[in-house]
């Protein structure tokens, strides 16, 4: 009971880091697509600001969790997948340090500099998520020891690259809603322009995805298994149909929660079709990393479980009071008012 609870919980961090993050990842993304001068940049680089430290919590939370509920699962993965996950912890620090540093100095060729770094820090992580968490819905090439039979190239196949591609559109549509519902005038009528544009690719490839899903790997099976976890991809469906009618109203707002929905209800299909599997066996099924056979014991579980019932609130209501403090639309007005990025 203890280990099921604890992958409800470690799937629940991811999306939740998806759905927070996200936005963040798909904004520098489409930085320079967005933003060409400088209010429009400073006004997406606000936008993110206040929020991005804090969303990375979620990351925090989820390796955290990996490494304290699932020991064995958090060594397989951070040996076998050493140089992507180094790749993503690289990419998200040079993203960080870009709010400190382009502020610095006012100089275009300066600011250029930080503003690339941006771009790349990224798009990078959100390619490199979606094509391990693909890798990790089909399974990865473990052996009897849990040893990873294959390198950065083994998981650049082509259902981890349909998974890498969507992640990153999906997030990039995210962050064009995001965006909207923090800018006002022509600078919200072209987030939401970008946000439709991308919305057609985006549903396109959702049938990509959910079809290779169904070709490459055990999901679509176990959720069959179960047929109320069918909720799950309904409320994906939902939220993909969702962005495009709230954002045709004009209710930007409601379109970006629709925008949660969808990534919220792919990545909770991918835990619970994944269950009880944490890193899935493509050699041999009797390899996989499990979260009964990887588990700390029942003592460490229970301990855990009281500190996260105890703190996740705290840091609940914490994030709640920053997006509510920091929720009024970036005008040129406001980014001389106070400090900015």
């Amino acid at each position: 009971m203890l280990e099921t609870i604890w992958f409800a919980i470690w799937g629940v961090a991811w999306a939740v880091y998806f759905m927070l993050d996200g936005f963040d990842l798909g904004l520098g993304t489409l930085f320079p697509f967005l933003a060409k001068d400088e209010f429009e940049k400073r006004a997406v680089l606000n936008s993110m600001g206040p929020f991005w430290d804090g969303n990375e919590v979620w990351l925090i939370t989820a390796g955290g969790v990996t490494f304290a509920a699932f020991p064995t699962a958090y060594a397989i993965m951070f040996s076998g997948l050493y140089t992507p996950l180094m790749l993503l912890l690289f990419a998200l620090i040079l993203r960080g340090v870009v709010f400190e540093f382009r502020r610095q100095i006012d100089s275009p060729a300066w600011k250029r500099v930080w503003d690339t770094c941006l771009v790349v820090g990224s798009f990078l992580p959100a390619l490199l998520l979606g094509v391990a968490f693909a890798n990790i819905f089909m399974g990865l090439p473990l052996d009897k020891d849990g040893l990873f039979q294959g390198n950065l190239f083994t998981l650049l196949n082509p259902y981890g690259l349909v998974g890498g591609i969507t992640f990153v559109l999906v997030f990039c549509v995210h962050g064009a809603i995001w965006l909207s519902t923090r800018t006002q005038g022509q600078f919200q009528a072209k987030a939401v322009a970008m946000a439709k544009k991308l919305w057609i690719f985006e549903a396109l490839l959702a049938v990509v995805f959910l079809v290779t899903t169904a070709i490459y790997t055990p999901l679509w099976a176990n959720v069959l298994a179960k047929p109320y976890w069918l909720i799950l991809p309904l409320l994906a469906v939902l939220g993909l149909f969702g962005q495009w009618f709230m954002l045709s109203k004009g209710r930007c707002w409601r379109a970006w929660f629709c925008s949660s929905l969808l990534i919220l209800g792919v990545t909770l299909f991918g835990v619970a079709g994944m269950f009880p599997n944490l890193l899935l066996s493509s050699e041999n099924p009797a390899y996989s990393v499990t979260a009964f056979n990887s588990a700390s014991s029942p003592l460490t579980l229970k301990i855990m479980l009281g500190v996260v019932v105890c703190f996740l609130p705290i840091v609940i209501a914490y994030q709640t009071w920053v997006y509510f403090k920091f929720r009024d639309v970036i005008t040129p007005e406001s980014l001389k008012e106070g400090p900015s990025y």
